[in-house]
């Protein structure tokens, strides 16, 4: 292999995609309060230059104060971006991703930086499935042959692997997985990002925590989430009964101790067990609700009653909502409706999470 300081590496992104399937422009979408550019351009700095993002126009994402250069040849996809990005840069090589690919991280850049060597012009990566040739390290060297397939009419970039002297490198051989490749191209897979939603009903004892939950359970699965709750009890509670087998299990010193049927199962566990434990033994869920934790950090709705209180208890920046037949909106820095208001609570929650609507059908 060639060694590191014997060539340079830049980093690019092609943001100029149609985003037509999505309906939207795809790079400026968010995913946990940041901009799909944004985390992208942030894993792609300390590299020898800095990240360059390849734009459909002129004046796009300038915000950014990176190096932007913009298509010579209109749609012809993303081939004119990578001949661009080579034309541009002063580097022996540049790595490529998509726009749309949020999870790209700087370590996966600069393991495949150390395949590079004098024998190949392109490096791919590629899995059991799919070729990445959107993530891809590409020398400067290969610009006369994407100049000529685009002189042939010749845009995919499938091309460029099979002219140039393309190294595949095997994503199962190394220590990433697919995430990291992962495209976001629809509406549904957005969605996917960012389930399952782990949120809290908090509230003081007797406040209706549990009435609230009932409520936006039928609201989720009416809209066709899979939910799973989950209930804090500041007490101790036996799961077993004196003489049971699980009891005895327990007894014996049996760190955890369970029981199923076809139908349900229970758990106890030795020892200090916390939310992030009991989230982690719930899988397959699209919606998971905390009942209780006022004092965690997870967002939370926080349920005031008159009957029991006239005042939130929860710290602020963790609210999504109050719901409340008491509480008036000039006393928070959130979104207060009235506790009986379960389809505006319910959507309150998913504008918190950034996920659009989905529509409730009546039964």
């Amino acid at each position: 292999m060639q060694d590191m300081h014997k060539f340079t590496l830049g980093t690019a992104v092609l943001a100029g995609g149609r985003s037509s399937r999505m309906g939207q422009n795809k790079v400026l979408m968010e995913y946990q309060n940041r901009r799909f550019l944004d985390r992208i351009c942030e894993e792609l700095q300390g590299f020898d230059e800095k990240p360059c993002i390849s734009a459909a126009m002129p004046g796009e994402y300038e915000d950014l104060g990176l190096p932007i250069v913009c298509d010579e040849h209109r749609e012809i996809g993303p081939m004119e971006g990578i001949r661009q990005v080579l034309i541009h840069t002063s580097c022996d090589y540049v790595f490529v991703c998509a726009g749309d690919m949020p999870f790209i991280t700087g370590d996966l850049v600069r393991y495949m930086a150390e395949f590079i060597s004098s024998d190949y012009d392109c490096y791919c990566m590629v899995d059991e499935d799919h070729i990445h040739p959107l993530c891809a390290i590409y020398s400067k060297k290969i610009l006369p042959v994407i100049e000529e397939l685009i002189e042939q009419g010749q845009y995919r970039l499938m091309q460029i692997l099979r002219r140039a002297r393309t190294k595949y490198i095997r994503l199962e051989s190394s220590c990433f997985d697919k995430k990291q490749l992962r495209n976001i191209n629809t509406r549904e897979e957005f969605e996917s990002l960012s389930l399952p939603l782990i949120f809290c009903v908090s509230g003081i004892k007797d406040s209706g925590k549990t009435g609230l939950i009932i409520k936006l359970i039928n609201e989720f699965i009416r809209a066709g989430y899979r939910v799973g709750v989950i209930k804090h009890d500041g007490h101790e509670y036996a799961m077993d009964q004196e003489g049971t087998d699980t009891y005895r299990f327990t007894e014996a010193g049996a760190q955890i101790s369970a029981i199923y049927s076809d139908t349900q199962s229970s758990m106890n566990r030795k020892g200090k067990v916390t939310a992030e434990d009991m989230i982690a033994a719930c899988g397959d869920v699209d919606v998971l609700i905390l009942e209780g934790l006022k004092d965690s950090t997870y967002p939370k709705v926080e349920v005031v009653r008159r009957a029991v209180s006239e005042h939130t208890v929860c710290a602020t920046e963790h609210l999504i909502a109050v719901a409340t037949d008491v509480v008036m909106q000039d006393a928070v820095n959130c979104p207060v409706y009235d506790i009986n208001d379960i389809a505006g609570i319910y959507t309150c929650i998913l504008g918190y999470f950034g996920m659009p609507g989905r529509v409730v059908t009546e039964s």
